[in-house]
């Protein structure tokens, strides 16, 4: 499945990483610099699915989750942290996240965790 997916992180070089692996894979991405910028982006074009960089200035990835499941409970969303601390997990676990990878990214770890997400899964290994 070729989905439409929206990146979300203040690192312009974690943007790209992340594009070209979807790429590869067929999916169209859409990139957000920032918290305020995803959450405009979402509830404009309603991508099929987010990855969303847990540590941002501004507002947090964990904030912007919360916003996101708040005004779309359906909405598919992944955590990108390089943080793997068990609290992280529970803490993106609760807010409603669908899944995590960890930085730096593999290719073959996003795009299960994207396959597994769009087919109605979750990834939190």
């Amino acid at each position: 499945m070729n989905a439409h997916i929206l990146v979300v992180d203040d690192s312009g070089f974690a943007r790209r990483t992340i594009r070209k692996i979807l790429e590869s894979a067929g999916h169209s991405v859409e990139e957000a610099k920032d918290g305020h910028d995803a959450l405009e982006r979402y509830f404009l074009r309603k991508p099929d699915l987010v990855m969303l960089d847990m540590v941002m200035e501004g507002m947090t990835g964990l904030e912007v989750l919360t916003k996101m499941r708040e005004l779309d409970p359906q909405a598919r969303i992944v955590l990108a942290t390089a943080d793997i601390q068990t609290a992280t997990r529970t803490e993106g676990q609760a807010a409603g996240a669908s899944g995590i990878v960890t930085k730096p990214f593999e290719a073959s770890q996003v795009l299960n965790a994207v396959s597994t997400i769009l087919d109605g899964g979750v990834v939190w290994s």
